[in-house]
């Protein structure tokens, strides 16, 4: 016999004896099925977990959608139809208690409520996923007009020009540059071709301030020809809408025109930020290409024109006067028009008219007819975002500027011109009145009342030298502070 210790423990009995095959076989078979049971139940441990898993994935979204019924029906639900679900789910939990008869009229009663409750219940789920489906809808939208804006590099926000940083740290400040380059333009447009009028130049510099506490806006305009120290800047290349790697000298004496041909939004933007000491924190371009079919997208616009416009270049381009409605080709030649018969000077008046048609659109722009129509607003934006480009600009910043301005008076909108002195020097240049810029910006910077100012608190109009514009009366009345 061999040693104990070498035996199969299966052909061994309890007292560790010798046993025979058929006992052998018979325990080989019991092993074999007490294998496959230990399989069998793991398997069902696995399937138990899987079950468990998937009534979790399944009881989570609906639980988010109850939660959200829920949410819904403390907002949308009659009051009548939260109180009788209230019942309901008290009656749920009394089940075992037992109810007095009921009258035919109270039965009638319940019947109406549990059809209200069912009513009120589909209302709830309809308006729910309405509630889903609008808002990736809505989503979709924004991010669709978002890149429609052509995006450019314009703002330094930590300049060494800024002044008071702190106090502008929630204000709004959007540097609109009127461009007239013709990259895209036909014939057939009348605002030239880009053969004939080769590269890019600001015909309109705008700074409109909104501070924090949107009780006002102001907006200030800037001479085409005003005399500036243009600082070092990189070539703008109008046609790419970038910046170049070549680095264009800058100059003591310069117009401020010339900055935007040169280097374009970010050159433009230098030079404003140092002379109003303001955080620019918006650049907005628009091309006189494409600039008609935002008019045409809001069918017209109605400005009150003083007096007949013939201009010695452009012809003929408004004869009537009083409220008239004026079509996008007609708003083209009207806010380009500098040589119009009667003006004193070619930049003053051409920025008045200026003013006067951007109060008159902002008017269209936000009124019922526009706000109120799908079609013309959508049309709007589209047209908008096709004749812009900007740094830190598009549809999600308009809406929340237009939702902090909703309750702006129109009469506290201001129309300004910065102040000079009001006569071209030698070279043809309009020259800064220093002190009287500086208290104007000194004051849209620290949120106290513009110079010319009688009322004690921010909000009220300007009425600096004379005029004042009021953006929702249509008709601009230029507050000219020099």
């Amino acid at each position: 016999m061999p040693a104990r210790s070498e035996l199969d423990p299966l052909t061994m009995t309890d007292e560790m004896e010798a046993i025979d095959e058929a006992t052998q076989y018979r325990r080989k078979i019991d092993h074999s099925l007490a294998r496959f049971s230990a399989a069998h139940d793991e398997m069902l441990a696995e399937e138990d977990k899987r079950r468990e898993r998937l009534t979790r994935l399944t009881a989570r979204p609906a639980a988010l959608f109850e939660q959200t019924r829920t949410a819904l029906q403390r907002v949308v639900a009659p009051t009548g139809i939260q109180r009788a679900i209230k019942a309901e789910d008290l009656e749920e939990d009394e089940n075992s208690e037992e109810r007095a008869p009921q009258t035919r009229l109270q039965e009638k009663k319940q019947r109406h409520n549990e059809r209200a409750i069912r009513i009120g219940r589909i209302t709830i789920i309809v308006l729910a996923i309405l509630v889903f489906i609008g808002t990736g809808v809505a989503w979709g939208a924004v991010n669709w007009f978002d890149a429609k804006f052509t995006q450019v590099s314009a703002l330094d926000e930590n300049s060494s020009d800024i002044q008071n940083a702190e106090a502008q740290a929630n204000d709004e400040n959007f540097l609109m540059v009127g461009s007239d380059s013709r990259d895209g333009a036909t014939a057939e447009e009348g605002v030239g071709t880009a053969d004939s009028n080769p590269g890019a130049r600001s015909d309109t510099v705008m700074v409109a301030h909104v501070p924090a506490d949107r009780k006002r806006v102001v907006v200030v305009s800037f001479p085409r020809d005003l005399e500036i120290d243009r600082p070092d800047c990189n070539r703008w290349d109008p046609a790419k809408s970038a910046n170049t790697d070549e680095v264009v000298s800058g100059e003591k004496i310069a117009k401020l025109n010339t900055a935007y041909a040169v280097g374009g939004p970010q050159c433009v933007t230098k030079v404003i930020q140092k002379i109003t000491g303001l955080r620019i924190n918006h650049f907005v371009g628009i091309d006189f290409n494409g600039f008609k079919d935002m008019v045409d997208a809001v069918h017209g616009v109605t400005i009150n024109n003083e007096q007949p416009i013939d201009d010695e270049v452009l012809g003929k381009v408004l004869l009537q006067t009083g409220d008239v409605t004026i079509s996008g080709d007609q708003a083209l030649n009207y806010v380009r028009a500098r040589h119009v018969k009667g003006d004193p000077t070619s930049d003053y008046g051409r920025i008045k008219r200026q003013q006067s048609f951007i109060g008159a659109l902002l008017k269209k722009v936000m009124s019922s007819d526009v706000v109120l129509d799908p079609a013309k607003l959508s049309d709007f934006i589209t047209a908008f975002a096709k004749a812009t480009f900007g740094d830190n600009l598009g549809v999600q910043q308009m809406m929340t500027l237009a939702q902090s301005m909703r309750g702006v008076d129109p009469s506290k909108i201001n129309f300004m011109t910065v102040p000079t002195t009001g006569t071209a020097n030698k070279r043809g240049n309009e020259v800064l009145v220093e002190s009287k810029t500086d208290s104007l910006f000194d004051a849209l910077r620290d949120n106290t009342p513009l110079p010319g100012d009688k009322a004690a608190g921010p909000s009220t109009t300007a009425a600096d030298a004379g005029n004042t514009t009021k953006a929702g009366s249509g008709q601009a009345k230029t507050s000219t502070a020099g």
